[in-house]
C-alpha cells in the first residue's frame, strides 16, 4: 500500500505490488521544499527530482519514504513529451529501487537492468538512469 496525502497515479500501486508486498510512504513537494530536504539530509544545497529514505525493516512496517518534486515532474514531462503521471511513475520506480537496496552510482548496472525490466513491463518511457547514462 502507498501512504500518501495527495492523489497519485494508480499505476504506482501496481508498480509497488510488482516489487514488494510492503508499504511505502509517498510525499510530493515543490523545489523549495526538496532543496531544504536535500540540504538537511544529504548536505547538498540544491533541489532534485526524487529522494528516497529507506527505513530499517520491521515486520508490517513501511519500507521507507519516497519524496518527489512536482515542479521538476512538470518540467521534465513537458521537455520529454510524456505525461506527468509517466514521470511520477519513473521517479517512483527509481526511488523504490533505492529503498530496496539498489544503487546505480556504485553497482555494475543492476539497477539499470531492473529499471528497464519494470519500465518494459508497465510500458513506460525511458527511465531516469537511461536518460542520464544513455
Amino acid at each position: 500500500m502507498i501512504i500518501c496525502d495527495d492523489k497519485y497515479p494508480k499505476i504506482l500501486d501496481e508498480i509497488l505490488k510488482f516489487l514488494s508486498n510492503d508499504d511505502v510512504e509517498l510525499v510530493f513537494v515543490d523545489c523549495d521544499e526538496m532543496r531544504r530536504i536535500n540540504k538537511e539530509n544529504r548536505n547538498i544545497d540544491k533541489t532534485t527530482d526524487v529522494l528516497s529514505f529507506p527505513l530499517e525493516f520491521v515486520y508490517g512496517s513501511v519500507l521507507g519514504s519516497i519524496v518527489i518534486n512536482l515542479d521538476l515532474v512538470s518540467k521534465k514531462a513537458s521537455e520529454l513529451k510524456h505525461t506527468n503521471d509517466d514521470e511520477i511513475a519513473l521517479l517512483f520506480i527509481h526511488g523504490l529501487l533505492h529503498i530496496l537496496g539498489f544503487d546505480h552510482e556504485i553497482d555494475s548496472g543492476e539497477m539499470r537492468q531492473q529499471e528497464a525490466k519494470i519500465i518494459e513491463h508497465f510500458n513506460l518511457p525511458p527511465s531516469l538512469i537511461v536518460r542520464t547514462q544513455g
